[in-house]
């Protein structure tokens, strides 16, 4: 059985890629270049705006992973037409996609992700074609407490910061949750549409702290910064092109009451996987 796994030496599916060897599992790394693969991963070359290619990569797969690059707005319907043909021709029997926090299952609230999103035609598209698929719908990545300018001044200052209210619930999950869900959506085809991922209830920004206090052997507290101030702090590692959007995002956060999912579509509900805790995440990756 072969699992096609875009983005592979990237955040998302680089976890996925590995869940999906450690159970056994041929997994295949559809990427540009195989440089930064782990040694002896089975890889394809493919270009996301290439529907030849995909079709190639797709045919015979059992299941395919996929999600959209961030931050390639202009090329993003691009991707979506030729994921769509390459779907469509090679009729993999499983297609899981990420949406890479955007939000799809809460219709009319100011965080949806609108119909004509690359996200929402993809899902869309993709769904149309009959071919078996399902969607991880994550919400905010703990990856993004590992930036410097906030684990560094977590490990050195006790001090967590982050543009959110100190009250303000999410559903966070890390990439390895995600991970564990893609791969059972993958070789289990009886759950179809949306399900999301992260905390239930969602964790604040003390419950954060919480995680890290256990961790790291000190304590640490939460401190909530404005959108503008985060965006002053990665500006020099992102540029301001890259951290527009960025500080837009909890712009738009911070005039919610929370950004958590509902338990009905929930992975705990449909799938009994329950995301790993703050400390339980830090002790992993922190041991890797």
């Amino acid at each position: 059985m072969t699992y096609i796994v875009h983005g592979a030496t990237g955040a998302q599916g680089s976890p996925v890629l590995s869940a999906l060897t450690a159970a056994g599992k041929q997994a295949v790394a559809a990427v540009r270049t195989p440089a930064g693969l782990p040694d002896g991963v089975t890889s394809v070359a493919v270009d996301l705006a290439d529907a030849k290619a995909l079709t190639a990569a797709y045919t015979g797969a059992d299941g395919v992973f996929v999600h959209l690059p961030m931050g390639g707005a202009e090329s993003a319907p691009a991707y979506v037409e030729a994921i769509t043909a390459a779907v469509a021709a090679a009729r993999p029997g499983r297609v899981v996609i990420s949406t890479s926090g955007q939000i799809v299952d809460q219709p009319g609230t100011a965080l949806q992700a609108p119909d004509e999103s690359p996200i929402a035609t993809l899902i869309r598209n993709i769904t149309e074609t009959g071919v078996s698929t399902a969607v991880v719908a994550p919400r905010l990545y703990l990856e993004n407490l590992l930036l410097p300018m906030v684990a560094g001044p977590a490990q050195e200052e006790g001090v967590l910061r982050y543009p959110l209210p100190e009250s303000f619930p999410v559903s966070w999950s890390s990439h390895l949750d995600v991970a564990d869900v893609v791969v059972k959506l993958l070789t289990d085809t009886t759950v179809t549409g949306t399900v999301a991922i992260g905390h239930l209830p969602g964790l604040t920004g003390p419950d954060l702290a919480k995680g890290f206090t256990e961790q790291l052997g000190r304590e640490v507290q939460f401190q909530a910064i404005t959108p503008d101030q985060f965006g002053e702090l990665i500006q020099p590692l992102f540029g301001a092109e890259a951290s527009a959007p960025v500080v837009g995002l909890y712009q738009a956060l911070n005039a919610q009451e929370g950004n958590v999912i509902a338990e009905s579509n929930s992975a705990q509900t449909l799938l009994g996987l329950n995301p790993r805790t703050v400390s339980a995440w830090l002790s992993e990756v922190l041991s890797a």
